[in-house]
């Protein structure tokens, strides 16, 4: 009996150390950027821990993680949209997760209240206006584009777009249904074409003198200003930025994060860890603001040069969840008043 003991507690330590020797975390991720390809090497380099990535839709994400149940091998589900993080906790696929490396490393604020998932940078959903055409004056908040002024003057991604959904969510939340959708026929009205394209297409419809005001998230313009391309340097050139609700007594810029979620039945858990922490951590988030311009959500680490230029911006406190809470009600919304 004692020998037989012996032999599965070498069996049981081989196996484990078997699985320890494998060192790879596994991501399930939306984010499409070439800046996430060099923080994964990074890690590795730093770790040994090899980062596994599949890619896809948020929507494909979560499905994949219910479908696989308890045998999925993710460990991390990451998202351009704490909306999408709310829809895979609403469906139990995430586990709470807090350190005091992660706590440390994040700004409270961005945290998600409920643990769920942390913010690794964040965007503001912020407006452009042509130089030649609009004064800055002459802008002040989202709720004032349904004014009949910007009659023909609006351009705008379609509203199956996670990122307008998430505007609409916000707005929905701030404002009720009702006001939501008087703003949403009202921005319909005022289009100077139908939605298409993507958020810098609507940047460079401005330089081409299709429209004067663009609804788009702040790091495409450093994505276009930095670009090697003379034509989108001259498109990002052709505008100004301009941060929405700002007054003494207003909400403030909608903003949306790039999260990570540890799944309910991750494989590798200290290693999903470690790669959180490390995202985070000043290294990391240095890495991000000069790639991919987007807002660092560590306090030690400031902006780009670019982002900076446009200066800082009040910044909507509700809740994140709330984009994902609201989600239906926004594509009803889209829906019932044409934005197409």
């Amino acid at each position: 009996m004692k020998k037989l003991l012996v032999a599965l507690l070498i069996i049981i330590t081989s196996c484990s150390s078997k699985k320890e020797e494998l060192k790879e975390v596994n991501l399930y991720s939306q984010r499409h950027y070439s800046v996430d390809e060099v923080q994964y090497k990074n890690f590795e380099d730093l770790t040994g821990i090899k980062v596994n990535v599949v890619k896809a839709n948020a929507d494909e994400l979560i499905e994949r993680l219910k479908n696989e149940g308890e045998n999925s091998p993710a460990d991390l589900f990451i998202t351009v949209d704490a909306g999408k993080l709310f829809k895979a906790r609403e469906s139990n696929l995430l586990q709470k997760l807090s350190t005091e490396v992660i706590d440390k490393n994040v700004k409270e604020e961005l945290r998600d209240p409920d643990g769920y998932w942390t913010p690794i940078t964040y965007r503001a959903r912020i407006l452009v206006y042509s130089k030649e055409r609009v004064q800055k004056s002459e802008l002040s908040t989202y709720e004032d584009l349904i004014n009949p002024k910007w009659k023909n003057r609006l351009l705008a991604r379609s509203s199956s777009n996670a990122y307008n959904q998430a505007l609409m969510s916000s707005l929905v939340a701030n404002l009720g249904s009702e006001k939501a959708a008087e703003w949403s026929g009202g921005v319909v009205a005022n289009f100077a074409r139908d939605p298409k394209g993507s958020d810098r297409d609507q940047v460079r419809a401005i330089a081409a003198g299709q429209g004067d005001v663009a609804i788009v998230n702040s790091y495409y313009i450093g994505i276009l200003l930095s670009s090697e391309k003379d034509q989108d340097v001259s498109a990002g050139n052709s505008v100004e930025v301009f941060f929405p609700n700002q007054g003494e007594n207003e909400r403030g810029s909608h903003i949306n994060v790039s999260a990570i979620g540890l799944t309910a039945n991750s494989p590798n858990r200290e290693n999903a860890i470690k790669l959180i922490e490390y995202l985070t951590s000043v290294e990391a988030q240095e890495v991000y603001i000069n790639n991919s311009y987007e807002y660092p959500v560590n306090a030690k680490v400031e902006p780009s040069q670019i982002v900076k230029n446009w200066g800082e911006f009040k910044v909507d406190q509700l809740n994140l969840n709330k984009l994902g809470e609201f989600r239906e009600e926004a594509i009803k919304i889209f829906d019932s008043t044409g934005w197409k």
